[in-house]
């Protein structure tokens, strides 16, 4: 005589009242506490053993799902297998799946160590903080769906749109972790080629990309004349800036070890470059007797009071301070290039070596290697003069 199941209706489970379990059959009960709460239970034999495995209040299993989830048990019961003991694996499975927020910090603390910028870590935690971690920090990662990034990012895309691009990849990142380490699987939701790009409009469609605000090159000698008049340590600091065409970063960690007088040559590590790849400045004359007198110490532009590193908005405040608020430290080099372009027949692969800009031919950035670093003191001598007020718009020769 065959198994015989399905023996509750709806309506029995719904009105039965007396406590008890209550057989559908196939293993399948409907207990009923003297309190009157009722739920599933599914009742078994494997290995001498007679286990119970609860499948869910009533009010949340419904009979359909509770007899769906009984034929799965029996399945593994016949194939050998002890349902509740898979259980409690995927339990433990499950209970190692992180949270977005405990993977984003996660993963922040493992990227720390080989950002640029110390203060990437920062800005990493402070946009996901407080962008995403609202609606997506208690969500374990292997849960999180497209419908979860767009609201994210949906209130932000068209009101702050860099910041919310920068959000977008930053969680692409933290989700792409998660995926390695095998904690979700599937394609990123937070992922833009193919995906959020057919949904949301493209950034620069929504938002004006604005370059770094730069003087005129033809208003360079009087601002560079009113700078030198200047005293204090962020003047000196944004007067070798603007000589040399850096980035602030450079200048504000530059120590005389990496100063070779003698060569009139300024060689900043690839730890400090923005590329990753070491890079020499031929310091012209101007540049070189700013640095000689301060070649005895540790930092060559410190902070005038406590010694220690300048602050990234000591040169932005000076500029504020002269009357220059409207443009930024970075612009400098926008106005060297400008220079260089309109008023000079230097090429334009000797101004991007100058400004360690990646050169992708190889065969050019073998030549910048091996030739250029003379005739880029060509270079930065002309524009020393142009900077004093002296402009020879020399072409190259």
């Amino acid at each position: 005589m065959g198994l015989k199941i399905n023996r509750l209706t709806a309506r029995r489970v719904t009105t039965i009242a007396e406590p008890g379990y209550h057989p559908d059959g196939g293993g399948l009960y409907l207990q009923v506490t003297a309190s009157g709460a009722k739920s599933w239970v599914f009742r078994y034999r494997f290995e001498g053993k007679r286990p119970e495995m609860g499948l869910g209040p009533l009010h949340v299993v419904g009979l359909a799902e509770a007899r769906e989830a009984a034929g799965a048990a029996r399945k593994l019961i016949q194939a050998g297998q002890d349902p509740l003991a898979g259980r409690r694996a995927a339990a433990v499975a499950t209970a190692s799946i992180p949270t977005f927020w405990e993977a984003a910090k996660a993963y922040i603390a493992e990227r720390e160590a080989g950002w640029t910028n110390p203060k990437h870590a920062g800005q990493w935690t402070s946009t996901l903080e407080t962008y995403a971690k609202p609606l997506l920090g208690d969500l374990r990662v292997d849960r999180i769906e497209t419908e979860h990034v767009l609201a994210v990012l949906r209130p932000i895309w068209t009101t702050k749109t860099e910041t919310a691009s920068r959000v977008r990849q930053r969680m692409e990142a933290v989700l792409d972790a998660a995926t390695v380490q095998k904690k979700r699987s599937g394609e990123n939701p937070a992922r833009w080629r193919g995906h959020l790009a057919m949904i949301l409009p493209r950034p620069t469609a929504v938002t004006k990309v604005e370059n770094f605000a730069a003087l005129p090159y033809a208003e360079l000698p009087s601002f560079m004349a009113a700078l030198r008049s200047r005293p204090g340590e962020a003047a000196r600091a944004l007067e070798f800036t603007i000589l040399t065409a850096a980035r602030t970063g450079m200048t504000l960690g530059a120590t005389p070890k990496e100063v070779d007088l003698v060569a009139g040559t300024w060689t900043v590590p690839s730890d400090r470059m923005k590329a990753k790849v070491e890079h020499t400045v031929p310091l012209s004359k101007p540049a070189l007797a700013l640095l000689e007198p301060r070649m005895a110490r540790a930092l060559l532009f410190p902070n005038d009071l406590s010694n220690e590193p300048m602050s990234e908005n000591a040169m932005l405040a000076l500029l504020k301070r002269m009357g220059f608020g409207h443009v930024t430290v970075h612009g400098f080099r926008s106005t060297f290039k400008d220079w260089a372009s309109e008023t000079t027949d230097f090429p334009d692969d000797l101004t991007e070596a100058a400004l360690a800009h990646k050169i992708r031919d190889k065969a050019k950035a073998a030549y910048k290697r091996g030739t250029m670093i003379e005739k880029r003191r060509v270079l930065m001598e002309a524009w020393a003069a142009h900077c004093k007020g002296d402009s020879i718009s020399r072409p190259f020769s």
